[in-house]
């Protein structure tokens, strides 16, 4: 994967996606110290930054794989990216979701129209399920995270930041399967001027901190978090962009994820899901590390279940 690859896969993707705005807040730069740039996937459509991973993923099939459609499975969001992606794309989304994912997530995959299939809420359930209807439909399994094609497609949204604002010195990211964070550091590196990429992590699911650490890929015993966009692992494709690419991973409490949450939704007057304010909530947790730095952080997505704030 080089800066042809990635160029290449803005300019494919480009009719089918938004190019999300930056906002800035005075208040959060006196509380953070630093100058901080939101690049806001809360606006992008379907609401997160995994429609980019899913355009890009369909696009690069062949047309017969497309005549069978496509396959994931997820929580919430790259399932509705999928079924939103599938559909704008003429292919058919069957979509295996864990049956206690929010039913706001349910709603929004079948008004998308992607086929809901629903499985016990582990991922070898998940797998499994998905592996049936690869072999019933011949329908083509795309990962929500750990897909060159899909990764690729996720980095594109660190492009616009960085034609926007080419100084960054950082830009956080949360972490969840990897595919954000790995897209977003080869961006950085081929993009950036010397921009260094951080993540962020619950302590109730630090699988990549510990991956890091250990040099392989580790999985979670617990995933009691209020970042369910994050209850997942890295994978054999992002695992290594990620050791190479990023600088370290900030694990920050839930109080700490739920206070940044509550920051986003106050000083910038936008909806942000807790997955996503677990990238403000690692910069402020080190702060003092990154003062009067220009940093530049992705807003991952805004799909809340409104009658289940945190806060």
């Amino acid at each position: 994967m080089n800066k042809e690859d990635l160029i290449k896969t803005h300019q494919r993707i480009k009719p089918y996606i938004h190019n999300t705005p930056i906002l800035t807040s005075k208040l959060i730069d006196e509380i953070a110290g630093a100058k901080l740039y939101f690049k806001c996937e809360n606006f992008q459509k379907m609401g997160a930054f995994k429609m980019r991973g899913a355009t890009n993923a369909i696009m690069q099939l062949s047309d017969s794989q497309r005549s069978k459609g496509v396959v994931t499975h997820s929580s919430g969001n790259f399932a509705q990216a999928l079924s939103l992606a599938a559909k704008s794309l003429g292919v058919k989304a069957f979509i295996v979701m864990p049956s206690n994912a929010p039913q706001v997530k349910k709603d929004a995959v079948k008004g998308y129209g992607g086929l809901i299939f629903e499985c016990e809420p582990t991922l070898l359930a998940r797998e499994k399920a998905a592996k049936a209807i690869q072999k019933s439909e011949g329908a083509t399994f795309l990962h929500p995270s750990n897909d060159i094609n899909v990764i690729l497609g996720q980095g594109t949204a660190c492009i616009e930041l960085l034609e926007k604002q080419p100084d960054l010195d950082y830009v956080f990211t949360p972490v969840g399967g990897g595919g954000l964070i790995a897209g977003t550091a080869l961006v950085a590196h081929y993009f950036g001027k010397n921009c260094k990429v951080i993540g962020g992590e619950p302590f109730e699911v630090d699988d990549a901190f510990r991956s890091l650490q250990s040099g392989r890929i580790e999985s979670n015993t617990s995933t009691n978090t209020v970042a369910d966009g994050l209850k997942t692992q890295l994978g054999d494709k992002n695992f290594p962009i990620i050791k190479q690419y990023v600088e370290k991973i900030i694990r920050v409490t839930e109080q700490e994820i739920i206070d940044a949450m509550r920051l986003i939704w106050e000083r910038l007057k936008i909806v942000c899901e807790a997955s996503c304010a677990v990238a403000l909530a690692a910069l402020l947790k080190e702060k003092h590390t990154f003062r009067n730095k220009k940093i530049g952080i992705i807003i991952s997505g805004g799909n809340v279940d409104l009658s289940n704030l945190p806060f």
